[in-house]
């Protein structure tokens, strides 16, 4: 296989597993559709957040639109910033050979 091929294979597995396992990721934080889970490291991040900022979380915050992808999915521009970060990822690892 040569390097072109090899890199278009890593950037199009790399997407897809991106594609994949952001919300999963964002479910095994505990950013859920019903909410924080309680207890997981998504209620840690939001109570240290809401204590920052003097009982509540700031809009717009990390811990906001994380749980905000968690409740409602990835909006269009997150989808196709995690794709392509996944391709990028994939890209550079098609280079490290055994």
């Amino acid at each position: 296989m040569g390097p072109v091929s090899a890199a278009a294979i890593g950037a199009g597995v790399g997407a897809v597993a991106a594609l994949f396992a952001a919300p999963a990721a964002l479910g095994f934080a505990g950013f859920t559709s019903a909410g924080v889970a309680a207890g997981s490291v998504a209620a840690k991040m939001m109570s240290a957040a809401a204590v920052a900022n003097g009982g509540g979380v700031a809009a717009g915050s990390a811990v906001a639109v994380l749980q905000s992808a968690g409740a409602a999915g990835l909006s269009g521009a997150a989808t196709a910033a995690v794709t392509s970060a996944g391709a990028a990822a994939g890209y550079l690892a098609s280079f490290f050979r055994r």
